[in-house]
């Protein structure tokens, strides 16, 4: 089976249909993270069929499951190789991206994919807890995303203060996300949050993942996010 005929087997196993110009991006896209992988760390996934199911498939679930209107801001915070963030812009290249990571040597490889695709999207280096509380990034998206990147309430503090009000951050988690949830109340509530849905789902290779949107109903403090040091001394 070819690459193209795989991924468009998996992604209709979740709901989202791919056209001919998003599956030949998606190739070159996986092409590249393998290549690129061999001299960075950008994943232990390289196997064709896991980076579809695992990377590719895990990132498009939210457009099966979250409508994001024509032409909206997205933010996907500590981005990585770019999961959930550039598969979304793939497979939708009317949102407006911005790809926001602390690493330097990853964001080449992302500005570099983005040149072979063909696509644009605002590349951050930064620390999410420093642009969130600068004006041109702080309350200015619709959407925020992130994906394993902290626990939930750690999480809601570097992304929520992305959030426009009336905007919402979804957060990409394992199965211990009901855990994460009953520990994260308070910090969605003083964040100006309030949790929308918890959605548990399984990839086709039967790993358990959960889908968490919390909608932006207030402005977030100006006193958060705080410093990274008391973030993770005394999460919220």
């Amino acid at each position: 089976m070819s690459f193209a005929e795989n991924l468009r087997e998996q992604t209709a196993l979740i709901g989202v249909e791919l056209d001919d110009t998003a599956v030949g991006r998606f190739e070159i896209y996986y092409r590249m993270l393998v290549d690129y992988n061999t001299r960075m760390n950008l994943t232990a996934i390289t196997e064709e069929q896991e980076v579809i199911v695992k990377h590719f498939c895990d990132s498009l679930y939210i457009l099966s499951k979250f409508r994001i209107k024509e032409g909206a801001s997205v933010i996907d915070v500590g981005t990585g190789a770019g999961f959930p963030g550039l598969p979304l812009l793939i497979a939708r290249p009317d949102i407006k991206l911005t790809l926001l990571d602390g690493l330097g040597k990853r964001l080449q490889f992302l500005s570099d994919v983005l040149g072979e695709l063909g696509l644009s999207a605002e590349i951050v280096h930064s620390r999410a807890e420093e642009s969130a509380v600068d004006t041109d990034y702080r309350q200015k998206f619709d959407i925020a995303t992130s994906r394993a990147v902290a626990r939930l309430n750690v999480l809601c503090e570097y992304c929520l203060p992305y959030v426009k009000k009336g905007g919402a951050f979804i957060a990409m988690k394992g199965p211990a996300a009901t855990e994460e949830l009953s520990e994260s109340k308070k910090a969605i509530s003083i964040l100006g949050g309030k949790l929308k849905e918890s959605r548990e789902y399984t990839l086709s290779d039967e790993s358990s993942r959960t889908l968490v949107v919390v909608d932006k109903v207030a402005t977030t403090p100006d006193r958060y996010p705080r410093h990274n040091s008391q973030i993770k001394k005394k999460p919220l």
